[in-house]
């Protein structure tokens, strides 16, 4: 990926305005950041504010899966306030180190169902995920699979860095089946389980997607209460 690398010497805050129209809080908080590293794709930088935002200020439970080298955690520290419960995952021992400093941080691998599930209990619950773990395909699904139904009611579940589903060695491809965004087409049309007859391939979780989003390596799944449609004529 290092052809889409910017320029070290560039203006980050600059090019995320010129080119994504963006001047919000985060990006000061990402842009100017002087703590430990935190590593994102520019154009995610509006994305995360345009589902996040509604969080500052409460008392959201967000886990990020993926710690890396903390300044990530740190970020969302700084934008959603010191009322959020933060909890990050990494199955790399060394990220323990990052523990109480803006977060919480467990070890822990984001396919096990049995460690996320305690998670989510240590946690009262899950009102925000961030997958920004190994990006493998198996490792994505199998935490989607395990946490979207512990999430809380208006939730969003994100995942990021989702090129990957086109890249063989993170278990992706163009016609893969494996490719996150097949699967996220079922989900697809299971939210639409009224207009066919096929029924649904994955009940437990297209019953409760109210939204599907996807952007540039990014998808965005909300949970809403999702109710059978209906039309009228008034007037």
């Amino acid at each position: 990926m290092r052809r889409f690398r910017f320029d070290e010497d560039g203006d980050v805050a600059a090019d995320i305005r010129e080119k994504y129209g963006y001047d919000g809080d985060l990006l000061p908080v990402f842009a100017g950041n002087t703590g430990v590293v935190v590593h994102k794709w520019h154009h995610y930088i509006p994305i995360y504010d345009r589902y996040f935002s509604r969080f500052r200020g409460t008392k959201v439970r967000f886990l990020e899966i993926g710690i890396n080298k903390g300044g990530s955690l740190q970020m969302w520290r700084n934008y959603l306030g010191e009322d959020a419960v933060i909890y990050g995952i990494d199955i790399n021992k060394d990220c323990a180190k990052f523990d109480g400093q803006a977060a919480q941080v467990r070890i822990g691998s984001q396919a096990d169902p049995e460690f996320l599930n305690a998670l989510v209990d240590e946690m009262g619950g899950v009102d925000v995920v961030l997958d920004d773990g190994s990006h493998r395909m198996p490792h994505v699904r199998a935490s989607f699979e395990a946490l979207y139904p512990r999430m809380e009611e208006h939730g969003v579940y994100m995942i990021e860095d989702l090129h990957t589903a086109y890249i063989e060695k993170y278990g992706g491809g163009y016609r893969s089946n494996q490719n996150f965004f097949r699967f996220a087409r079922e989900l697809v049309d299971d939210m639409h389980r009224w207009y066919h007859k096929k029924g649904m391939r994955h009940p437990e979780l297209g019953r409760v997607i109210s939204g599907l989003h996807i952007h540039d390596s990014i998808a965005v799944i909300e949970k809403e209460p999702v109710f059978r449609p209906v039309h009228s004529r008034v007037g």
